[in-house]
């Protein structure tokens, strides 16, 4: 064997593996009761909040593990495991790792619209906003946005937009219509699930193909009940972030048709994107996708309590986003949002101030280290 094939295939040893979320014991006060928080909370991100520390104590955990095999160019291994996987649950015949969203997403839409570079999307979303216009630059993609400061524009607004484009002096063909649910920049509000029925359809009758953003899409699962694979079934690729409730250090999955995906590492690489190793990234992902369902189901249900005892106390007022998922909005009644934020921190729990005063309050599974009794005193207690 030579050094590029020792080096392809080597192996991590292993004898431990983490439970789901890091070694809560490590990090609970020794008086801990039921009515103390435990571990920080935090609510300001959609998945734990691992320091250099912690997540490296993670990993050393993790290549402990007989099987634990690292990749080569961001191919085999544990990496392949995890596309495996990914596939699987969104129920696509193939996937592949990406070191960034936005590369999934432009390499999705890019491939998908081939010679058809007009494409519809929400005015609102990361490709559109967030991008630095790669998708044009890069991809001479003519991108329409539609739904102006709205998480969903409608059937009747794509026919409107393939119309006109029909009735143009020069055919230009609508490519992709690509959408992104839940919204980052409408609070995590998601798209109208039956427009975006309707949309799938009206595509496949004009041959167009369908791409979903769905960095969160495992968020807007546990609160829809509608399953990852399900909405995935609308759309020909589907991205998946790694690094936001799966709590990878970076990443991101595309997931889609065999044909399409299978050669997609020649164009990630083109771009900049074939890392030479990215296990660091993948053991994590599987180690946390490993019962994610059944914990984040957990994580919704305390957070409905949580949200409902606050809003029941005077000195909280709790606005749920309509049609929303884990984001919910809180003011605070007779001190600074500053030192409330202060207070809490002392109290195990982390939040932060938004820019009208208030706070967003993103449910995770960090609230599975503590308990609602726990969380309703902290809160409490840190008005004074």
């Amino acid at each position: 064997m030579n050094h590029l094939q020792r080096r392809k295939f080597l192996k991590l040893s292993s004898a431990l593996s983490l439970a789901p979320a890091l070694s809560a014991q490590a990090f609970e006060p020794a008086n801990a009761t039921k009515d103390t928080p435990v571990t920080p909370v935090n609510f300001v991100s959609d998945g734990l909040i691992l320091s250099p520390m912690a997540y490296s104590q993670l990993l050393s955990s993790l290549t402990r593990k007989d099987d634990l095999v690292a990749d080569y160019y961001s191919l085999n291994g544990c990496v392949e495991e995890l596309e495996k996987k990914m596939a699987n649950m969104l129920g696509k015949e193939a996937a592949v790792f990406m070191p960034t969203g936005t590369l999934a997403n432009h390499l999705a839409i890019r491939t998908l619209a081939g010679k058809n570079n007009r494409v519809i999307l929400q005015h609102e979303s990361h490709v559109y906003n967030d991008t630095g216009d790669c998708a044009q630059t890069l991809s001479n993609l003519n991108l329409i946005p539609l739904g102006f400061d709205k998480a969903t524009f409608t059937v009747d607004e794509v026919n409107e937009v393939l119309k006109r484009t029909a009735g143009g002096r020069v055919a230009a063909k609508v490519g992709v219509i690509s959408i992104e649910s839940p919204v980052r920049r409408k609070t995590g509000e998601m798209f109208e699930y039956e427009q975006m029925k309707q949309i799938s359809a009206l595509a496949k009758t004009n041959d167009i193909k369908m791409h979903l953003d769905g960095a969160r899409l495992f968020l807007a699962s546990g609160y829809t009940g509608i399953s990852p694979a399900t909405y995935a079934a609308l759309f020909d690729t589907v991205y998946i972030s790694l690094y936001k409730y799966f709590n990878a250090a970076s990443g991101a999955i595309l997931a889609g048709p065999k044909e399409l995906i299978a050669p997609m590492y020649h164009a990630r690489r083109m771009f900049g994107g074939g890392l030479h190793q990215v296990w660091t990234y993948a053991a994590v992902a599987l180690h946390y996708l490993d019962g994610f369902t059944d914990r984040y189901s957990k994580a919704v249900t305390m957070g409905e309590e949580l949200m409902k005892k606050l809003d029941s106390h005077d000195s909280f007022e709790i606005q749920r986003i309509p049609n929303g998922t884990n984001i919910f909005k809180m003011k605070v009644k007779g001190i600074e949002p500053k030192i409330f934020a202060k207070n809490l921190k002392k109290n195990g729990i982390i939040a932060r101030p938004n820019e009208t005063n208030g706070f967003n309050l993103l449910v995770n599974e960090s609230l599975l280290k503590s308990n609602v009794p726990a969380l309703v005193n902290g809160f409490t207690n840190s008005l004074k």
